[in-house]
């Protein structure tokens, strides 16, 4: 039979391992971390905007994307009442603390990318 201890080691690795899990499906999603990368660079930035930035995403999966990200409290959503209807979106105090860790896993990325051959 487990010690107590050891059921609180167990519990507290499944929790570690469901907050983890949680926060990497969001930010595994295709686009996550190019969308977040682009707000990081902007205040405010809008839809249109955004979607120039990040070449080759769909207006619905970047609609789909930014929903999702402000469902998991990453993303704010300011609607303006105009004609037309101007729609911003910035990052969260939360997600704006995530910013050196993307920069980190940029800089990651790029020292151990593969170097193009010389011809």
């Amino acid at each position: 039979m487990p010690s107590m201890q050891n059921i609180l080691q167990m519990d507290s690795k499944r929790m570690i391992h469901c907050d983890v899990s949680d926060i990497w499906h969001v930010l595994g999603r295709t686009w996550s971390l190019v969308i977040l990368r682009n707000l990081s660079t902007n205040d405010t930035i809008r839809f249109n905007e955004l979607k120039r930035l990040v070449s080759g995403i769909s207006s619905t999966v970047l609609s789909d994307r930014l929903s999702e990200l402000e469902r998991n409290g990453l993303v704010t959503k300011k609607i303006y009442e105009e004609v037309p209807v101007r729609v911003e979106y910035s990052l969260t105090r939360q997600a704006r603390e995530l910013e050196d860790i993307l920069l980190d896993l940029g800089r990651w990325a790029d020292r151990w990318k593969p170097r193009q051959k010389k011809d």
